[in-house]
């Protein structure tokens, strides 16, 4: 057909194998963090959620920073709901960057409970590769 000459898109199901993920996250706005915990929700339920056979571990080292200081809760308030609502199952977890955080001025008791701090992004990121976690940006 002429309005289709490459005829139309076929739609498979798929069974996906259990997966350990990294992102890789430096983003500015709070839609464009919402939309990466909504990914890694998605990717942990077709995973299966399951804490045992999958891991999904948000690395953050951007502007998103501020997002997840206690003292701007107020202002991200649903977002931080959501953000420690995905880690309840186990299966996704949040890794902030030292060296980015104090760059933003803050420290660690600065953040909330469920976020971990590791030494640099770049490193955890890379050490997470070592150990099979596939990278997403």
């Amino acid at each position: 057909a002429a309005d289709a000459p490459w005829g139309h898109a076929k739609a498979v199901k798929q069974t996906y194998a259990k997966q350990k993920v990294v992102y890789d996250v430096t983003v500015g706005s709070e839609s464009a963090m919402r939309s990466v915990i909504s990914r890694a929700m998605l990717l942990a339920d077709f995973n299966g959620s399951d804490p045992f056979d999958s891991k999904v571990v948000i690395v953050l080292h951007g502007n998103e920073i501020p997002f997840f200081a206690i003292k701007h809760y107020p202002k991200y308030r649903e977002l931080m709901q959501r953000a420690q609502g995905a880690t309840l199952s186990g299966v996704i977890e949040f890794r902030m960057c030292r060296l980015a955080e104090e760059s933003h001025g803050f420290k660690p008791a600065d953040f909330h409970g469920f976020i971990t701090l590791v030494p640099m992004a770049d490193t955890e990121i890379v050490r997470l590769q070592q150990e099979g976690y596939a990278y997403m940006r």
